[in-house]
This record gives structure tokens, C-alpha cells and sequence, in this order.
């Protein structure tokens, strides 16, 4: 690595760590409803929807009704997108969306993954940018946080039937934490120039005489929202490599401050709702640890360079070793350089968001498999915005149990026993993701339709494919774009994947955490092991590590490891 690499990432741990215990307080304040402007506001809201703010809901009830809204979300995403010719807030007259596109797209958008098999600025109407799609990163965004704070309740109470109200908590996650940040980010964004407004699109002339369509539309709004709930849809095809999304390097270094920023802060949430402040560092040190082992690995690798450049050049010829030293400049947005582009897809990768603002397909075969395995470790690295925690708590669940195992002892955290019902959600919840990703990305190659798409034939298409699926079953969104996903084949697929890779997760999780609200808690003994400190942040980071990667180590094997080999192989 080189020196600037170690600056930048020393700069952006120092200010993700001043920026996330104040806001991870802050939002505790607005799940306890201590703020009191908030409240009255809250009371009017709930009254006039028929909510009653104090009734607990059952995790089934809970669940019933995360459901359902996301599945309206879904149906309303929809219908936009195949009706948007004939709706408002569409100069260049954009045509209505295929069905099986506009049913993927409602998919992602709905389950935070924003993977997006069309071009945004060829394809969706301002209309359906707005309404449909960021309104839907709003919504999908609270749902992940919505659910972590269910889960988190779970450990903090005891002998409680309930673990909140999914409307309460949906509306205050929504008005008091995602709008006021994302408002903040969006007037930044615009001082920088990111552009927002509703004209038609600009047809100039450039310096050399020829003429360009320039896409506008009201980016801001769409690219705050897209970083702080950890979505990573672009409003146009190219993201954050766009330069009307992304114009300058402090806002690269920013939006990827906004990735992490809601993650971090909501480890520190965990542990003020536990009563345990210690319990909310172990999990923040465990996902820095990682998160730091993975970006040096990234951009070490990225700087290393492409070995068949530095041996053979135009005609056969030699080259100089510069090709080597210089890094693999394929596909990095040349405004940003390297490392911040492989930091960028390291942390977009952790988050679950997608974003990116580098080709990951033309990423050297390690240096893509750093953001392929943080994906199907279940982007618990700080995860996307709750879904990171409640992946890494699910972790922490197992790593008790496994300790228990070791000394004979029935596993207890945070004064909870951990029985059979806990450990049957836990391993439904980790062993979900890697069902769906193995079994699609059979099904792929093993398919006519499957293969159509594979534009590299041999070991970095299956890896295109595996990616895919790894993206999609854990609601990243980010992808090896070289494959040629926007099928009907592939959009279904992938929808499915989308689907029960969020929901399949979801579901036992909140099971898991109505299960603990009703257990008492028991208090501490010489024979309880200590959740907290290096010893246990040493054996979460191992389970995480054993666990989430044991299951793809084959599909990598077929990958990214085998590509590596067959291009370090040449003379």
C-alpha cells in the first residue's frame, strides 16, 4: 500500500468514529421518544393514522406487518414503473418498463438491495425516480433499522410479550433519523454540484463540434438518500462514477463516510438499549477489525497491477514494469485513483449498498474477491443500516453457543440463555443466504438462458454469475458487470433471490428477538463468559470468518482464486 492509502484510511476511521457514537445517541433518543418536538408531532401522526403508540406487538405481528408494507412498496414501485409514460414528470417521454425489469426493480428497491439491470437515465421517468424509487430507499432503509431495534429490545427486556410497534417505529425512524440526514447530505451534495432539478434533457455542443445529451433530473435528493440508508442505486447507469452524482473527491470521501455512518452508530445504539456500553465497542472493534484487514487487502491488491501488461505489450513487444507499480488502473474512475476507488468498493461491499464508483469487473481476480467475499459473509462488516448489526448479532448468538459447546455449559448472552428455538432461527437466518446463492448460481450455469449473459467465458464468468447471485441473495446490489443480467431469465432469478435473501433473514431474526424479550434474565456467575473484550472479539471474528465463508470456499475456488492463478502463471 502506499502512503496516501494509509492516510486515507487512517482519515476516514478517525472521523467515522468521532461522527457515530453522537449519532448512534441521537438515535436512541428518537426510538425511546425522548424528543420532545418529535413527540407531539409523533401523537398527531399516530392519531390521525388510528396507531397506538404503546401497543407492544407479538414478533409475529411484528413481522405480519413489516411485511405487508413492504409488499405494498412493492406493488406501488411496480405500477410506476409501468405506467410512467402516461404519468407526469417525464419530458423525454420515457417508455413504460418491461415486466420482468419493472418486477426486479420493485424487488431491489423494496428489499435495499438497488440492483438495477437498466440504465436510469434511458429508462425511469423523474416520476418514477422520486415516488418509486427513492421514496423506497426511505422505507427500506427503516425496515432494516426497525428490525435490528426489535432484536436489540429482545435482549434488553425480560419476561416481555412484545418488541415494539412496527408503525411507530417505522415512522420514527423514517421522519427523525433517514429525512433529517439525508436533507443535510442532499444541500451539501448540490453546494458541491450534484445536480437537481426537472428540465429535459441538454442537447450541446463540445469543444470538438460534435453533439452530446447531457441527462439532468433531481439527482441530490436521490444520491443522499442512496448513502445514508446504505442503497446504492444510481440514478444514473455509471453511480458514483457519474460526475453530476459524484462530482468531486471530498464528496467521494464523504459519501463513503455516509455508507458506514448510520452502521457504526447503531453498534453504539446497542449498547446504551442493553445497558452495557462495552457489548456496543466488541461489535464495533470486530467489524473494524475486519473492515480494515479487507481494505488494505483490496487496495493492495489494485496496486499491484496486471502482470500480462507488464510482459507483453501492442504487437508482442515487451513493456516496462510500470504496469506492475504503477496499479490496475482498469476501470477506476481516474478523478479518484486507486485506493479510493478500492476502499470505496470495500466499503460499499461491507454495507450492503451498492454504490460504486470503480468497475468491480475489472478489478485484478483478489482484488474482486475482496468485495465478493464481504458480500456473502452477509455484509456484516457494518452492514447495510440495521441489517449489518442484526447479521452480526446473529453471529454473536452462535459464537456463545459454540463457546458453550467447548466447556459444557448452556451459552448465555447478555443474560439470556441461548436454547434450541434461538439457535434453529439462528442457523435458518445464516444459512438462507448461501442456499440462495449456491442454488441460483447453478441454476445459471447449468441454463441456456443462464450462460446467454456470460460475456467472459471460463473461470471469471462463473465468477460474474456467483456475484451476481452473492449480490443479490444478500441485498447488496453492486455487480460484476459483465454479465448481461437484464434477462428475463436473470430479472427473475435475481428478483426471487432479492426476495427471500431479505425476508428469509428477517423473519427468524424477529422470531429470535421475541423469544428473548419473554425469557428473565439470569444473572451473571463464575461459568458465564464474558461478552465482551478481546477474547470475544477474537472468536466473533472467527465464527464470522468460519461460518459465513466455509460455505463458498468451492464457488470461490472456481472464481476469483483459480483466475488469480492462471493469470500469475504467465512468463
Amino acid at each position: 500500500m502506499t502512503q496516501h492509502a494509509w492516510i486515507l484510511l487512517g482519515l476516514y476511521l478517525t472521523i467515522l468514529l468521532l461522527l457515530a457514537k453522537p449519532v448512534g445517541l441521537y438515535i436512541v433518543r428518537v426510538m425511546d421518544g425522548r424528543l420532545a418536538f418529535a413527540t407531539r408531532i409523533d401523537n398527531a401522526v399516530f392519531h390521525l393514522c388510528g396507531i397506538r403508540r404503546d401497543e407492544e406487538m407479538g414478533w409475529l405481528k411484528y413481522a405480519l406487518a413489516i411485511i405487508l408494507f413492504n409488499a405494498l412498496g412493492l406493488v406501488a414501485v411496480y405500477a410506476l414503473q409501468r405506467l410512467q409514460l402516461w404519468l407526469p414528470l417525464n419530458p423525454q417521454a420515457m417508455a413504460n418498463v418491461t415486466p420482468d425489469s419493472a418486477f426486479n426493480t420493485a424487488v431491489s428497491f423494496v428489499t435495499n438491495t438497488n440492483w438495477q439491470g437498466y440504465g436510469g437515465e434511458a429508462t425511469m421517468s423523474y416520476l418514477t425516480q422520486m415516488l418509486g424509487l427513492t421514496v423506497q430507499n426511505f422505507l427500506s432503509a427503516a425496515t432494516g433499522i426497525v428490525i435490528v431495534i426489535a432484536l436489540i429490545r429482545g435482549f434488553a427486556r425480560h419476561s416481555a410479550a412484545g418488541i415494539g410497534n412496527a408503525w411507530a417505529d417505522l415512522f420514527r425512524v423514517t421522519a427523525w433519523i433517514l429525512l433529517p440526514l439525508s436533507l443535510v447530505f442532499a444541500l451539501f451534495l448540490a453546494s458541491q454540484g450534484v445536480i437537481q432539478n426537472f428540465a429535459a434533457y441538454q442537447d450541446v455542443t463540445t469543444l470538438e463540434g460534435s453533439s452530446q445529451t447531457l441527462a439532468m433530473g433531481p439527482v441530490a435528493s436521490q444520491e443522499a438518500i442512496k448513502m445514508i440508508g446504505t442503497n446504492g442505486g444510481g440514478f444514473f447507469n455509471a453511480n458514483s462514477a457519474h460526475p453530476y452524482e459524484n462530482p468531486t473527491p471530498l464528496t467521494n470521501f464523504i459519501q463513503m463516510l455516509a455508507i458506514f455512518l448510520i452502521p457504526g452508530a447503531l453498534c453504539f445504539v446497542f449498547g446504551r438499549m442493553v445497558g452495557d456500553m462495552r457489548q456496543g465497542w466488541t461489535v464495533f472493534v470486530a467489524m473494524t477489525v475486519l473492515f480494515v484487514v479487507f481494505a488494505i487487502g483490496a487496495m493492495t491488491f489494485e496496486q499491484q497491477g496486471n502482470p500480462l501488461l507488464a510482459n507483453v505489450g501492442a504487437g508482442g513487444t515487451a513493456m516496462s514494469t510500470t504496469a506492475l507499480t504503477d496499479g490496475n488502473l482498469e476501470g477506476k474512475e481516474t478523478r479518484f485513483g486507486i485506493a479510493e476507488s478500492a476502499l470505496f468498493a470495500t466499503i460499499t461491499t461491507a454495507a450492503s449498498c451498492g454504490a460504486v464508483n470503480a468497475m468491480h469487473d475489472s478489478f485484478t481476480p483478489l482484488g474482486g474477491a475482496v468485495p465478493l467475499v464481504l458480500i456473502q459473509l452477509g455484509e456484516v462488516v457494518f452492514g447495510g443500516v440495521g441489517s449489518g448489526l442484526y447479521g452480526m448479532l446473529v453471529f454473536a448468538v452462535l459464537a456463545v453457543f459454540i463457546a458453550g459447546l467447548m466447556i459444557g455449559r448452556t451459552p448465555e448472552y447478555l443474560g439470556k440463555k441461548i436454547e434450541a428455538h434461538e439457535m434453529k432461527m439462528t442457523s435458518i437466518a445464516i444459512l438462507v443466504t448461501p442456499l440462495l446463492v449456491l442454488l441460483g448460481t447453478a441454476i445459471a450455469v447449468m441454463s441456456e438462458a443462464g450462460r446467454a449473459g456470460i460475456a467472459n467465458p471460463g473461470a471469471h464468468g462463473f465468477a460474474e454469475i456467483l456475484y451476481a447471485l452473492s449480490s443479490a441473495a444478500n441485498n447488496n446490489g453492486s455487480a460484476f458487470a459483465g454479465l448481461s443480467a437484464n434477462t428475463p431469465f436473470y430479472n427473475g432469478l435475481l428478483g426471487i433471490a432479492m426476495w427471500f435473501g431479505r425476508f428469509g433473514v428477517i423473519v427468524p431474526v424477529l422470531a429470535m428477538a421475541g423469544s428473548l424479550a419473554a425469557k428473565k434474565r439470569i444473572p451473571v456467575s463464575s461459568g458465564t463468559l464474558p461478552t465482551h473484550g478481546p477474547l470475544f472479539v477474537t472468536l466473533l471474528i472467527g465464527v464470522v470468518l468460519l461460518v459465513g465463508l466455509l460455505n463458498y470456499v468451492p464457488a470461490l475456488a472456481l472464481g476469483p482464486v483459480i483466475e488469480h492463478l492462471l493469470l500469475w502463471s504467465v512468463k
